[in-house]
């Protein structure tokens, strides 16, 4: 599992873990970066997770290691340069589409959005580069599948 942090907007941090994959496990949307804010995400992502992970890959910011002694305390931490880029790349997509909205308009409004589309966009993107063109077309038919068989259950349920 990999965790990082950014500004979203000038005042408020946008907390990401991602697993070894690269798919996104949560992302929480805080107005501060620290220790405080680090405990609430682990513990928000172990609820979430239901397993504790065997290693966490963090950036160097001090309050994850705060964090992590009182709330995963067998759970061993990584801080070294290069480790972390899984988690840092994960934010381009958020990013792009960030400007394409032309900024959140509230920490609340930001949260709601990351949220889904955090989890919508692992979902369709794959390992590409991993797969033949066969397998990449069979494993994305697949996935637009359960996309429409998600949306269609969301249409009956409301």
């Amino acid at each position: 599992m990999k965790c990082s942090s950014k500004s979203t907007d000038g005042f408020h941090y946008l907390w990401r873990a991602v697993d070894q994959d690269g798919d996104v496990l949560d992302i929480l949307v805080d107005g501060r970066q620290d220790k405080k804010a680090a405990k609430k995400f682990f513990r928000r992502l172990l609820k979430g997770l239901r397993y504790v992970p065997r290693v966490i890959v963090t950036d160097k910011l001090r309050s994850y290691g705060a964090a992590r002694t009182e709330v995963m305390r067998s759970v061993e931490h990584v801080q070294q340069k290069y480790q972390n880029n899984r988690a840092e790349n994960s934010h381009q997509p958020t990013r792009l589409r960030e400007k394409v909205m032309r900024g959140f308009k509230s920490s609340g409004h930001s949260q709601r959005f990351l949220s889904a589309f955090g989890v919508i966009t692992s979902h369709f993107r794959v390992g590409r580069h991993l797969l033949s063109a066969s397998s990449y077309r069979a494993i994305m038919k697949l996935r637009f599948l359960v996309w429409e068989e998600a949306i269609a259950v969301e249409a009956i349920v409301n």
